[in-house]
This record gives C-alpha cells, structure tokens and sequence, in this order.
C-alpha cells in the first residue's frame, strides 16, 4: 500500500517526459498563493482567511518547525504499513479530508468533485453542514468510499435530529461535531470585503433540501431565499452549547462520535467523561479565537491526558509529509488535512484534489522511510527533538 503511496513521485517524473505536469505545486506550502491567482478575492479571503490579526494560524505553522525529525538508519524501511484503525474501520493512511464548507466558491463541482476524490484514494472524506451540495448527493459522489459528517448544531432540536438521519440513511459513519464555531470569529479579510457567501445562498444545500427545516418557512427558499437565509443563520449560529446537551446527540446518533475543537486538557477529559468516542484536537485553523494556542502545542498534553481512552485526532496547520509524522509521532491517531486540498480544487476541481491527496500520502509515506519508520507504531516522542 505504502509503495503505491510514495510510487506518485515516480509517475509524476514519468508523465513529465511526455509533457505532462502536475495541475498546481507538489508543495503544499505554495498552493495559498497560486490558488490567490486563480479564486476571486472574497472567495480566497474566505478559505485562506483567520480570526483577527492571523497569530493563532501562524502559530500552527510556527509549532510545527519547532519539532525536528530525528532519522534513524538501517532500520529495514525498504517496506512500509501506514494503514491504521479508526473505530473499527481500516484506513490505508492516517490521513482524512477535513470537512470545509462552501466550496461552491471554489469550484463549479464543489463537494461532489472533493468526495469523489477523496474515494479515488481511499481516504475518508467529512462533509460540512455548510455544504454546497445535499447530503445524498455527495454520498452519490462518494460511491463506496468512506464518509463521515460534520455537524454545526442547530439550535432547533427537530432540524438537528432530521438532518442527522439523514447523514445516517447516506451512509456516513462517525459524526463530528465542531464546537468551536458557533459564532463566526472576528475575521477581517471577510469583514474589509463585506463577503460572507451564506448571504448569497452559498454553502446551504443541506438545510435548504431538509424537509423538517422547509416545514419552519412560510416560504420556500426558491420563493423568499433571503429569509431562509437569515432563518437558518439564526439557528445554527448564537447558540453556545453545554456539556448536558451531549446526550440529544447519543439519542440520535448510533455511530461514532468525535468532538472537535479541543484544545484544553479539561474539556478532552470531559468529552470522555460524556461518552464520546474521539476528539479533534483543533483550533479551527486559526480561524477562530486570535491568539490562541497551536493545536499542535495543545496536543502532547491532551494525548497524556486522555490518549489511552479515546481516539485523539489533530487538525490545524497540516501541510506536509513531515507534519503528519510529527503529529503521530505526538500521540495523534490521525490527522485531518484541509486548506491544501481546497486550494487544489480551486486549480483543477476533482484531479487537483486527488493530486493535492496523493501528494501528501507520497510525502508522508518517502518522510517515514527516510526518517527509519516503517510503521506508525515505530514513531514516539523519541522520534523528534524540541528545538
């Protein structure tokens, strides 16, 4: 499995001789800005964009440099095993695409073209409530592959409870419910252009097409969208949720559930307290709370924590081979990628996410043979240096 990962290098220097390159970098860390040349300002202000003055984003980026691999030799590395087990289901990497919303500002094909990619490569694709595409038809466009939702919770209690069963008679999975954003941030790239796309329409297929919500309207949201719009704004933002109100989603959920946003020791103790199967350590990208701690300087005190009891993931600033590794090596089970791939369907819709995909497995896959590794099981703390 792993050889076919890291084999994308050799196919990409073949294809080469016949004048066939890569549809955007190879490196993930230059796809920000050559997808600013080919999305409008609003719409790349919106994925690219953080909370306040940007610290909490560049402070993902920042904690990740402060990691050094240490590589070991002779460790017989020729072959390796990078697939894992999430709550009972094997993946062939520790690798999932992260629920992003609003992609119908990315590409024409929005969700249907990243969850079809997502299926190519046999990663686990998480559509957000904030879609731009309902949710049977990107389980149509997922095929086979493996699916989970995430859920920003409405505050009426019947839409949640529709739209969940919804999810559910799709075929997703595991739920993950963000708890981070239940209101929009303070985020100035949005504000300075007035851009929020939800006032457009953008990004509600999934309430839009919920009979339980249609049944609150007087009308349609092909008659009146701009109160639809607002009536939906109102209910899934405003609201901060309690702890007590975790068991409404154990009633209506039999699958996995996963809390993510955890950042604090106390709150990762208390997701496992309530019963949850998982936590996403996270800070939403940066986009969030300004000044906040990298997820990844959050992450080897939760994992201490709580590692041996749940699922811990991590989100937040992942771009490269070596910062998957170092976030397993930390304790994380898997890691969710997402601003990298977005920026690939913003170049080439389906193949640009498969590219962006499939670059990143071969990049995690050569950094954990080349640094020794031939599991995920070899790496731990003594992995890395703090420098």
């Amino acid at each position: 499995m792993s050889e076919r990962f890291g084999g994308y290098q050799n196919e990409i220097y073949l294809q080469g001789l016949g004048g066939t390159y890569p549809p955007c970098s190879t490196d993930a860390t230059k796809l920000e800005a050559s997808a600013q040349q080919v999305l409008g300002a609003g719409p790349f202000s919106y994925v690219a964009g953080a909370a306040g003055s940007g610290a909490t984003a560049r402070a993902n980026r920042e904690a990740f440099d402060r990691w050094r691999l240490v590589p070991r030799m002779l460790t017989g590395a020729t072959d390796r095993d990078l697939s894992t087990t999430l709550f009972g289901t094997s993946l062939p990497a520790p690798v999932l695409v992260a629920p992003v919303g609003v992609q119908s500002i990315v590409h024409a094909e929005a969700e249907s073209a990243s969850a079809r990619a997502a299926a190519s490569v046999g990663l686990p694709y998480i559509l957000s409530t904030a879609s731009s595409t309902s949710i049977e038809d990107v389980a149509a466009a997922n095929g086979d592959g493996q699916r989970w939702f995430q859920l920003y919770w409405p505050a009426d209690s019947d839409v949640c409870a529709s739209i969940l069963a919804r999810a559910k008679r799709a075929g997703f999975s595991t739920l993950v419910v963000t708890l981070d954003t239940w209101t929009l941030a303070w985020r100035p790239g949005d504000l300075d252009q007035a851009y929020l796309p939800f006032l457009h329409g953008d990004g509600l297929a999934i309430p839009f097409s919920d009979p339980v919500f249609r049944s609150h309207l007087e009308k349609t949201p092909e008659e009146d969208m701009p109160m639809a719009v607002l009536r939906w704004i109102g209910m899934v933002t405003g609201t901060d949720h309690t702890w007590d109100q975790l068991p409404f989603l154990r009633e209506h959920w039999d699958g996995p559930i996963v809390l993510k946003g955890i950042q604090h020791v106390g709150d990762a103790r208390r997701a496992v307290e309530a019963g949850m199967d998982g936590i996403v350590v996270s800070n939403h990208g940066g986009r969030q709370v300004d000044g906040a701690i990298a997820s990844l300087d959050a992450l080897p005190g939760i994992v201490a924590a709580v590692g041996d009891r749940t699922e811990v993931l991590f989100d937040s600033g992942v771009r490269t081979g070596a910062d998957v590794v170092k976030a397993l090596a930390l304790g994380a089970k898997a890691v969710l990628l997402g601003r990298p791939w977005v920026y690939g369907l913003a170049h080439a819709g389906e193949s640009g996410v498969r590219h962006v995909l499939r670059s990143l497995l071969a990049d995690l896959d050569l950094t954990m043979g080349l640094s020794g590794h031939r599991t995920l099981a070899d790496l731990g703390p003594d992995s890395l240096v703090h420098v």
